[in-house]
């Protein structure tokens, strides 16, 4: 089965972010609200579940489960989009109606990733 031109989008994006949690780790450990422990493990493992599930939903086997793995990232991260929004330091410097529209983006993302959970 040939899969769409836009799972591939998807998984570039995905793993391009993914390998950016390793590339400037500070940045992104920044964002994990103080309520969660070890923010560095966070990033990490949240950036290695990027880069997997990118992997993974362009192999058709394996696209369904990871299109459900997406969605349950998309879920734990949220948090971190929320703080962010509420606090200056950690949405550095990014204008916080960009900050702000990151939120209902997120919703966005969820369906594109829920078209997958069919394949």
């Amino acid at each position: 089965m040939a899969l769409p031109w836009h799972l591939y989008l998807m998984a570039s994006l995905y793993i391009l972010a993914g390998l950016n949690h390793f590339r400037v780790p500070r940045v992104y450990a920044r964002m994990i609200p103080p309520a969660f422990p070890s923010p560095k493990t966070l990033n990490y493992i949240s950036g290695a579940a990027e880069i997997i599930l990118g992997i993974l939903i362009c192999i058709p086997e394996y696209a369904s489960f990871a299109a459900w793995g997406i969605i349950a990232l998309l879920i734990a991260i949220f948090p971190a989009n929320v703080y962010m929004y509420i606090n200056e330091k950690a949405g550095m410097g990014v204008p916080k109606w960009v900050l702000f529209i990151r939120l209902p983006l997120q919703l966005l993302l969820l369906y594109w990733a829920w078209l997958y959970t069919k394949f």
